[in-house]
């Protein structure tokens, strides 16, 4: 069992930067594979980053391929999203998954086993 928390959304102007991070609770955090997705206002939630247990594997969403950058520290149980250049497109909740007991990462939201509860980033123009 993984519980997953996230945090470090907030108001930004476009062209900032924001670092979500999400916390992790729970044995096997250290061998699984972790997500960032995110659902704007009258949208279907999306794929934004993944990466695998050792980091060693890395996939991002063509919307934010070169500004986003995925990170984890499993001394810490924490996964990170470092957003740079942000957009007003970017403004959505942003949700930290996890997959149960599987090192690789997918861009399916149906392949993760654990959410957390969202956190609100909105960009202003």
């Amino acid at each position: 069992q993984v519980q997953l928390v996230e945090s470090g959304g907030g108001l930004v102007q476009a062209g900032g930067s924001l670092r979500l991070s999400c916390a992790a609770s729970g044995r096997t955090f250290s061998r699984v594979a972790m997500g960032w997705f995110r659902q704007a206002p009258g949208k279907e939630r999306e794929f934004v980053a993944a990466i695998s247990w050792g980091g060693g594997s890395r996939h991002y969403a063509d919307s934010v391929k070169g500004r986003f950058t995925i990170s984890r520290d499993n001394a810490k149980n924490t996964v990170y999203l470092q957003m740079n250049s942000v957009k007003p497109e970017d403004t959505a909740v942003y949700y930290c998954a996890a997959r149960a007991s599987v090192a690789i990462p997918t861009s399916s939201e149906y392949d993760y086993d654990y959410w957390g509860q969202g956190t609100q980033v909105t960009v202003s123009a």
